[in-house]
Formats: C-alpha cells, sequence, structure tokens
C-alpha cells in the first residue's frame, strides 16, 4: 500500500486540473489491451454515454495499465481517486473474497451457464458484498475460459504440468487448483507478465486465448492447449461514494451505457475467442488439445478446491450458488 500511495498522489494530481466537478468527468482505468474487447466496450460506453447526457458528462478511456496495474487501479477506485474501471474479477477476491465463488476450477461448462449466475441473485448478492467495500459493480463482462501456455513442454499428460513456474492473478482458488496440478503457481500483476515471461523468471502463464494473442505472449511462448479449467469474468466497478453522490438521471444514464457496453463485449469477445486460437498457431505457437482422459484428471485433482474454498466463504451465499447452480 505504501508503495502505491506516490502513484495515486501523482494520479490525483496529473487529473485535479482537468476538471473542477468531478461528477461531470468519468476517468475510466483498465489493464487490458487497447484491441481487446473489453477495451473496446468502453469506447461503447464512451459514446453512449456522452450521448444520452447530451455532452454533460465527459468520459476518459485509459487501457493498457495508461493509470497503472490492476493492483493499483483496484486500489485507485476504492480511494476514489478514479471513478471507474474494468479489471479482471480475481484481483478483487482480495478485497472481496467471496467473488472467489464464482471462480472456481471447472465450474462452468458454457459461457451462457456463467452469466446466468452472475446476471441473477449471486450476481445480486456479490454486489451488496463489494458495495460494503465502497465499490459500486457496474456489471460483468467476459474474460473467458483460461487456456495453459509454457515455454517447457506440450501438455500431454498430467505430469508436463508438475514443476512448471506458472503466473496466475492474485486469487487463493486459482493458486490453490495448480498447486493441486503439481505446478509452483506464482501470483504476479500482468504488467509484470511479459517481461518475466521473456526473461524466463517463470515457465509460463494461463489466460483466454484472444488475451494471449493480442497480449502478444506468442513472441515469448512456444506451447498453448485448451484447458478451460476456470471461466473467468471482467468486473465493472465504480467508486461506491462517487456513483451514490450523482442525481438519479445521471445514475440511470451510466446504468444504461454500461448494459449496452457489456452486451457489446460479451457478443465481441465470443467472436474473438473463437478466432483466436488459429491467430496463436499462425504466430508460431505450437498447439496440443487437451484429451478427454487428461480432461478428467484435471477435474479429478481439483475437485477438493471447490469443497475447501467453499468452506471458508459466506455460507448463505454458497447455499444460493448451489441451488442457481442447480436449475
Amino acid at each position: 500500500m505504501k508503495a502505491f500511495l506516490p502513484i495515486l498522489t501523482s494520479t490525483i494530481l496529473a487529473f485535479s486540473a482537468a476538471t473542477a466537478d468531478a461528477k461531470d468527468l468519468i476517468r475510466v482505468a483498465g489493464n487490458f489491451a487497447i484491441e481487446h474487447s473489453s477495451s473496446l466496450a468502453m469506447g461503447v460506453f464512451k459514446t453512449e454515454l456522452e450521448k444520452l447526457s447530451n455532452g454533460e458528462i465527459e468520459v476518459n478511456i485509459f487501457p493498457a495499465q495508461q493509470l497503472g496495474g490492476a493492483a493499483e487501479n483496484v486500489q485507485a477506485v476504492k480511494l476514489g481517486a478514479i471513478e471507474l474501471m474494468w479489471v479482471g474479477t480475481a484481483y478483487l477476491t482480495r478485497t472481496v473474497p467471496e467473488l472467489e465463488v464464482i471462480g472456481l476450477p471447472f465450474q462452468f461448462e458454457t459461457r451462457e451457464e456463467a452469466f446466468s449466475i452472475v446476471d441473477g441473485p449471486v450476481g445480486a448478492a456479490l454486489d451488496g458484498k463489494m458495495a460494503a467495500e465502497g465499490m459500486t459493480s457496474m456489471g460483468y463482462m467476459e474474460l473467458g475460459f483460461r487456456q495453459l501456455t509454457n515455454n517447457v513442454k506440450p501438455i500431454k499428460e498430467i505430469e508436463d504440468i508438475a514443476g512448471l513456474k506458472i503466473r496466475l492473478q492474485p486469487n487463493e482458488t486459482h493458486l490453490a487448483t495448480f498447486r493441486k496440478l503439481g505446478a509452483n503457481p506464482v501470483a504476479m500483476d500482468v504488467k509484470e507478465l511479459y517481461s518475466a515471461m521473456e526473461q524466463g523468471v517463470i515457465d509460463g502463464q494461463e489466460n483466454p486465448f484472444a488475451i494471449i494473442n493480442v497480449a502478444g505472449y506468442p513472441e515469448v511462448q512456444k506451447y498453448v492447449s485448451n484447458t478451460g479449467h476456470f471461466f473467468d469474468f471482467i468486473s465493472v466497478v465504480a467508486n461506491e461514494k462517487w456513483f451514490s453522490g450523482l442525481d438519479a438521471a445521471k445514475q440511470n444514464m451510466i446504468t444504461d451505457a454500461m448494459h449496452t457496453a457489456v452486451s457489446f463485449q460479451r457478443e465481441l469477445a465470443a467472436k474473438q475467442d473463437a478466432e483466436a486460437l488459429d491467430k496463436l498457431t499462425a504466430a508460431g505457437m505450437t498447439y496440443t488439445a487437451v484429451s478427454p482422459e487428461l480432461a478428467a484428471k484435471l477435474r479429478e485433482l481439483t475437485s477438493s478446491v471447490a469443497v475447501e474454498t467453499k468452506s471458508r466463504l459466506d455460507a448463505e451465499l454458497v447455499t444460493l450458488l448451489d441451488a442457481e447452480t442447480a436449475k
């Protein structure tokens, strides 16, 4: 936190002269590449909101870590230095541990199933948990099914994962999952990831195909497999004090514009994901499909992680999740 404060201070100073009334200027921070579907969706949000407000609200978008990494953006929004952000949900789990309930290994078989959970009562309950931490949830975009890459060997058997030093997001459930697989997982902010792979500090990472592509990871990774071990979300989050201080009309305009942006992103993300694997192999990566036998083994070895995670989370929330999942 101490290391973050100088960054936070400089961020505030950099923008202090930009507006006399922060309610009329929304600064939106993200760590995703400019070409990623979520960054493009934020452009949709800007266009929609400025149109709905007849120019009374200005939106400035800062993708690609322009205002710091994911962890820094979380703190900036919590403290009110930035009004809004879009960030991988895993980066919020250390502030709101209950979010781990939607990040369990092999939890969802389809994106439709995943969104039915976050768009329903479970998502509403999680929104309440986030509000208690000073953050207003504005919706969930798709990050997608996470896939494993590395620089050591193709993943054909479970033994091929053993000992690999794999970067993961700072999420306890994700880390525990890869320990069960015999890997050596390392929590690392995404801003450090490319150089860590380039320098051989880590062997690999896991991300959706589209992220692997737009982030340029084929330049520093050789092998990719369709492990699909987690389905991951992108949370769009506002500073609660700022948002609740707006009048109802502005709140409704922001909510409506974000709904349009989230719908746009989900559709585009599915399209980008379907096209990305071909782009990875064209860029020189070696693709090894996960066999049914390996998929079964991955599920078997990680089955206890969901049980362990649920045991330390709010029992009422877990019961709600199980009921919704069973529908």
